[in-house]
């Protein structure tokens, strides 16, 4: 199986929100994507975009269409403190592909993104139960800091 990393693209939009959705559902929070198709699309390939992303795809074969299978999707953060960093919003690899490499390739693809952007680095929030994850990060040395609370509000 070949897989290709790519910058994603306005058509990859459909399956991206699909794999939102999946997302949502694995962190037991299947109704609360509430972006619309319209939004998505307009913030990532509108005049004026706030997020990126790198896509994971199967090659297409006879008979078969390419498939995505993971993305990871960041957007440009300020620190006061650090300057301009990435921030991975998400990193996801569909249930059916997981532990093929296809995380490590799209993770270390955003972390090429951000040393030719010459950004102070790349952070992202894990859930304190997603051991997998966790331990994915950890093979990074990646800093975990226990000392933040989240904080959002909605409208």
């Amino acid at each position: 199986m070949s897989i290709t990393i790519r910058r994603a693209v306005k058509e990859d939009c459909p399956r991206l929100m699909e794999l939102i959705q999946e997302l949502a559902e694995f962190e037991k929070a299947p109704d609360e994507v509430t972006v619309q198709m319209e939004h998505f699309v307009e913030s990532g390939f509108g005049p004026n975009p706030v997020w990126w992303a790198f896509v994971a795809e199967t090659e297409a074969t006879a008979g078969q269409p390419a498939i995505i299978h993971g993305f990871a999707l960041y957007y440009i953060r300020y620190s006061t403190w650090k300057g301009q960093r990435i921030y991975l919003e998400d990193l996801l690899v569909s249930e059916a592909m997981r532990g093929q490499g296809l995380g490590k390739l799209l993770f270390e693809r955003v972390l090429q993104e951000a040393k030719e952007g010459n950004y102070s680095g790349m952070v992202w929030q894990v859930l304190d139960w997603n051991e997998p994850a966790i331990n994915f990060y950890k093979k990074y040395n990646a800093a975990f800091d226990g000392g933040w609370m989240n904080c959002a509000i909605s409208f």
